[in-house]
């Protein structure tokens, strides 16, 4: 079958496009997966250029988040069929690992799904729309809905709003009510994000974020915090670094900093007198529960919410679609599809 292929860590130019690559099989609780569709993460750079702590053997298929129908049920497996379609959990939470990092992904034309990671696509969701769910957006859900309980009326601030969690952050504070403030590198991802509902747009290329959350939203008081405007309910960050504390300093008293990662430095500058002065929230949120995937699949079936998909590739241009990810010059999310 084609597939994209690791073979060793380094730069995403040293993998390989291969026609060749031998077909999967299932074993007992297994089924065969015809890809329809593969979302790409930056997990998968993390991938590619190697992760601290975490070994996985060669060559790997990468790839988290993939849709298909079944192309081949193995033995023991129950409820499913060939020809059905399935949306796949990435976390095999019985067995352990990751799809695209433990064993194959979706950059190829089939792979091997255990049974119990399949979630069944209703009809009328694409391919391509469910396959930009489970990571991205199934993260972005628990962290906002699940963990932080975004409410209607709330001022919200995002930082890192054009990617893939980003994006989806946005769609989900507008669908319940929020205010939201987006922070983006450049105009033009900015102009994107007030396409998908946000109402307030920060350059943080051009412009202080914190300065500029303190303008659309007020500065912090720790007295006489009912009079708005005080400052940001809730702040997202997940990318942790020189953010950590300018984002802090947005929060109102008994506001609500949720993070679901550390894209810029996991070990920021702290300063814990806002903390306990503003009697601040830190919410940590870790990834997304099978339950998060159907909520989400259900917003999409009631015309509620429509993954931003950016860039749509081929198998044969895997490489080109992955670079496309790491220079992060994209809006949302990237589709590869064989």
């Amino acid at each position: 079958m084609r597939a994209i292929v690791l073979h060793r860590h380094g730069p995403i130019a040293d993998m390989t496009y291969e026609t060749g690559f031998p077909d999967p099989t299932p074993k007992s609780g297994d089924v065969i997966v015809r890809v329809k569709a593969c979302a790409l993460n930056y997990h998968d750079v993390f991938t590619i250029r190697s992760m601290p702590g975490i070994k996985i053997s060669m060559p790997r298929v990468v790839g988290l988040d993939l849709a298909g129908e079944i192309a081949e049920v193995g033995p023991d497996v129950t409820g499913w069929k060939v020809g059905d379609r399935v949306l796949v959990d990435p976390i095999d939470r019985v067995r352990g690992g990751l799809t695209g990092e433990t064993f194959d992904g979706g950059m190829a034309e089939y792979v091997r799904i255990a049974a119990h990671q399949l979630l069944r696509l209703p009809e009328g969701v694409g391919f391509d729309t469910a396959a930009a769910l489970p990571c991205a957006y199934g993260t972005a859900y628990r962290m906002m809905m699940t963990r932080g309980a975004v409410k209607a009326g709330e001022k919200v601030l995002i930082l890192g709003a054009s990617g893939g969690v980003g994006t989806c952050c946005v769609q989900l504070a507008k669908l319940v009510g929020a205010e939201v403030a987006v922070c983006a590198s450049s105009d033009e991802k900015l102009q994107r994000l007030r396409a998908l509902g946000a109402d307030h747009l920060i350059n943080y290329a051009t412009e202080n974020f914190m300065a500029a959350s303190h303008r659309v939203f007020g500065r912090p008081r720790v007295f006489g915090a009912s009079a708005p405007p005080d400052g940001a309910d809730v702040v997202v960050n997940f990318t942790g670094g020189d953010t950590w504390v300018p984002s802090i300093r947005c929060l109102r008293r008994q506001g609500r900093l949720l993070t679901c990662g550390a894209t810029a430095g996991f070990d920021p500058k702290e300063d814990i007198r806002y903390i306990w002065t503003f009697e601040q929230n830190i919410m940590g949120s870790n990834g997304w529960m099978k339950e998060d995937i159907e909520a989400l699949l259900d917003l999409v079936q009631q015309g509620k919410l429509d993954p931003c998909i950016d860039q749509r590739f081929k198998l044969a241009d895997g490489l080109a679609a992955l670079h496309a990810l790491e220079q992060r010059t994209i809006t949302g999310k990237i589709i590869v599809e064989p």
